[in-house]
């Protein structure tokens, strides 16, 4: 009989079963090349392409369109739909949904459902911003584009995980997909809005991050008008997001008036000041209407006062380029030291800024009591 010590080495040294090649990030392009080097007729890479970004297949095995032989082919080779998928979900007393999803090598990323938005695009001179001024309220999807974040923004939960990880641009758009699947989402006929502003920072995952745009743009069908990517100031990304065809709209998570309040709630100032973004942003040419969104999270005490939303005024019309504010009420989170503003000190820097002439809106917060409001994203799985 073979003793347990044996069986024990005979484990560990059994080869490792092998990973899964995910199809699901590839572009149109890229599958292409794949059906070459299985000499497949171009047809199938278009197949691949519709069954895997337009009817959501989950499984090898789905893609019905696919002889069972080229199937076979395509798994024996190690390749399979490799999409994330919901792992836990959590629905809020609002109906928004925050999801546990599952990456292939057991990781877990934060993405939130927001059926009827939190008022976000509002003013932003988009079809979206004309939608919600007008009293409707699109499904809004928040996307990561890291496991975890090394930014290290003072009043973010995501920060205490530091950062674990980039995702790949199969796992940013698959976020997106595994959502609509669950919702039923109809794309062409169900509006819908999407804003990486979720776990990590999209600038420090730019190539990446910029494919599963594509991806989303090209293959799944989703207008980049309808998509908003928010930095923390990463200077270099905003010089390269300046020169792209395709992209979102831009919001820039500015958080405070000046760099000395900058400084102590968002250390990545040290590396690029307030001044060095203002003169990135410029370099980036707005579509007709379009506004570059100034995100402002209000932290009581700290950043909400009268004198920094005059800073705040005298800032937006330095910048030069047509700009609105979102104004954030922070939302808490254990250990992390800092209060709501008072509704009236939010009021207050919101009609300073209008006064003022310059379109400020308040996001409304979804989700706080699952840990799905902004800034609270940090794989929590108590609701």
């Amino acid at each position: 009989m073979t003793s347990g010590r044996n069986n024990l080495y005979s484990i560990l040294d059994a080869p490792e079963p092998q990973a899964i090649r995910p199809l699901f990030g590839f572009s149109n392009q890229q599958l292409a090349l794949l059906s070459q080097e299985f000499s497949l007729p171009p047809y199938r890479a278009r197949q691949l392409t519709q069954a895997l970004y337009r009817d959501w297949a989950g499984t090898l095995e789905a893609i019905t369109t696919l002889p069972q032989a080229v199937r076979e082919q395509l798994r024996a080779a190690g390749y399979d739909i490799g999409r994330p998928r919901i792992a836990e979900t959590f629905r809020s007393v609002d109906g928004t949904e925050r999801y546990l999803i599952a990456t292939a090598d057991g990781q877990t990323v934060e993405t939130v459902w927001m059926p009827e938005g939190d008022d976000g695009e509002s003013g932003d001179g988009s079809q979206a911003g004309d939608e919600e001024a007008q009293g409707h309220h699109d499904a809004t999807i928040c996307v990561s584009s890291q496991i975890g974040c090394a930014v290290n923004c003072q009043f973010c939960l995501t920060a205490k995980l530091g950062i674990i990880r980039n995702l790949t641009p199969g796992e940013i758009a698959g976020q997106v997909v595994a959502v609509l699947d669950r919702h039923k989402v109809r794309i062409g006929r169900d509006r819908i809005n999407l804003v990486f502003m979720g776990m990590g920072e999209p600038f420090l995952n730019y190539d990446a991050f910029m494919d599963a745009v594509r991806l989303l743009v090209n293959e799944v069908g989703i207008a980049e008008s309808r998509m908003t990517v928010s930095t923390s100031g990463i200077v270099p990304g905003i010089e390269r997001f300046a020169e792209e065809p395709v992209r979102p709209k831009l919001a820039i998570s500015l958080n405070a008036s000046n760099d000395i309040v900058r400084e102590q709630v968002m250390p990545i100032t040290r590396k690029w000041d307030i001044a060095a973004v203002m003169d990135a942003i410029r370099k980036v040419p707005l579509r007709t209407r379009e506004r570059v969104t100034f995100e402002y999270v209000l932290l009581g005490d700290v950043n909400d006062q009268p004198e920094h939303a005059n800073e705040v005024i005298r800032l937006v019309r330095r910048c030069g380029l047509p700009a609105k504010v979102n104004l954030i009420a922070w939302n808490p989170g254990p250990g992390i030291p800092y209060t709501m503003p008072s509704p009236n000190d939010v009021e207050r820097f919101q009609q300073a800024l209008v006064g003022a002439g310059i379109p400020a809106f308040l996001r409304r917060p979804r989700g706080r009591d699952i840990y799905a409001a902004c800034g609270q994203l940090k794989r929590t799985v108590e609701a």
